[in-house]
């Protein structure tokens, strides 16, 4: 089959279950969002149609048209499904904004990602990470390692980003997973269930909502002078100070802080627990991240430079990328009919894509089931095509904290495997959870021992 975007517009539509088969997928969809799509990428291959309640979903798992829907004609599509729910939560912030309020956001936030100041904060990392280690050091049982983590994406997020303390914000995941909740609630059900119906999910999403306020509030309050200050805190406040009418001026400032909040830690802490539960179940690769740890780093924090000769570590976190990414559906909705390869897009379809499966594809990762970090040595990937692994998304939109998140994430296990040996709760099934971010069901309990 053509694997490539035609130039030849068709009327064809991509193969998939019979439109009878709708109510049959909404159920799979609500109990197996994973399983629906790795079977429907194997079943259909490259791409399928999919019917689900009285929508339809357009499956793309191909390189080329990954390229194609995310990058070569990302005009033409707008964030869908699934986001278009988390927007009821995170409002009009940069993960959900479209358009031109979209790139004005984003152009207020960049700056703050520039490499010279991603070089700068190695060492706010390197302290955080220091700190844990201690705390984990001196624990006396199982510790959630997926608190752990959020703990440390917070704390960095706070100095790193917004020059805050966010360490005493322990309500904050919480809400976060009330959000996601009902943000992956409303997709499953495509919106069927009125949000004025008081189930007690809802009750918990309005409540996770306004303490996810309140505490933007507080940030913001804390902050008397922005003047001549270069955080991200700082640059929103003066962004939207712009905006004549106070009550647009505060919700913009609340939808940018709260989706920072959220994006800024969770996808790097779920990234870190993957990655500690794949490393311990290959004991060869701890080994391995020790070696190069003590050998790299010795008994000191790590430096930006150290970054270049932490090459397995980097690849661990790749191939744990790879797996388990950390953004697992990528949902568009096409404005305008669009040809994709052989098959014809009509305007306002619903378009998916899927790191999650697209990390999967034999067809480009051999054996892809198998946790294998040397995939990602440079004389592996010569031959993979670019947009077989988009762990950070792809195209305009792509992630703006990829270098900080992928940063921090070595760093991290760099440091966490140079001390100790994490080793997972044999009794607690590990079970992938696909919300906005792929996390870990239940949390991640490990005990935790000296290396050596």
């Amino acid at each position: 089959m053509t694997t490539t975007a035609s130039t030849t517009p068709t009327r064809r539509r991509p193969p998939g279950p019979p439109r009878a088969a709708a109510l049959r997928m909404l159920v799979v969809m609500s109990r197996d969002r994973l399983g629906m799509m790795t079977a429907a990428a194997r079943e259909y291959g490259d791409a399928s149609w999919l019917p689900v309640g009285h929508k339809a979903l357009y499956f793309f798992n191909h390189p080329d048209y990954v390229k194609h829907v995310l990058a070569d004609n990302s005009a033409n599509y707008e964030k869908g499904i699934g986001l278009v729910h988390a927007r009821r939560a995170l409002g009009d912030g940069l993960l959900t904004s479209e358009g031109e309020l979209w790139r004005k956001q984003r152009k207020v936030i960049q700056p703050s990602f520039q490499s010279r100041r991603i070089a700068a904060q190695i060492s706010v990392v390197a302290e955080e990470v220091a700190v844990l280690v201690d705390r984990l050091r001196a624990a006396s049982g199982p510790v959630n390692v997926i608190t752990e983590m959020t703990g440390l994406t917070l704390g960095v997020l706070g100095r790193a980003l917004l020059d805050a303390d966010l360490t005493a914000l322990d309500s904050i995941g919480d809400s976060f997973a009330a959000v996601q909740d009902q943000a992956m609630f409303e997709l499953a059900t495509l919106s069927a269930v009125p949000t004025w119906i008081p189930l007690a999910r809802q009750r918990r999403f309005r409540r996770a909502r306004r303490d996810l306020q309140r505490i933007v509030d507080e940030l913001v309050a804390r902050r008397d002078d922005v003047a001549g200050r270069d955080d991200v805190l700082s640059r929103l406040i003066l962004s939207t100070g712009a905006e004549p009418d106070s009550r647009v001026r505060r919700q913009r400032l609340r939808d940018e802080l709260v989706t920072l909040l959220l994006a800024g830690h969770e996808t790097t802490a779920s990234t870190l627990g993957w990655t500690l539960y794949l490393v311990d179940g290959h004991p060869e690769v701890r080994e391995r991240l020790h070696a190069e740890a003590t050998g790299v780093l010795g008994d000191r924090l790590p430096v930006y430079e150290d970054l270049q000769r932490l090459r397995y570590t980097t690849m661990v976190v790749q191939e744990a990328m790879r797996m388990y990414p950390p953004v697992w559906l990528l949902p568009r909705r096409s404005k305008r009919a669009d040809q994709v390869g052989p098959y014809h897009v009509p305007p306002g379809s619903d378009v998916v894509v899927s790191p999650f499966t697209m990390h999967r594809n034999p067809r480009f990762w051999p054996d892809p089931d198998r946790f294998d970090p040397l995939r990602f040595d440079p004389e592996s990937t010569v031959d993979r095509p670019r947009y077989a692994y988009i762990p950070f998304g792809a195209g305009p939109r792509v992630c703006v904290g990829s270098s900080l998140g992928m940063m921090e994430a070595v760093v991290a296990l760099a440091m966490l495997c140079r001390e100790l040996r994490l080793v997972r709760v044999p009794t607690h099934a590990v079970v992938p959870e696909p919300m906005l971010s792929l996390r870990v069901r239940g949390g991640l309990p490990m005990t935790v021992h000296p290396f050596g």
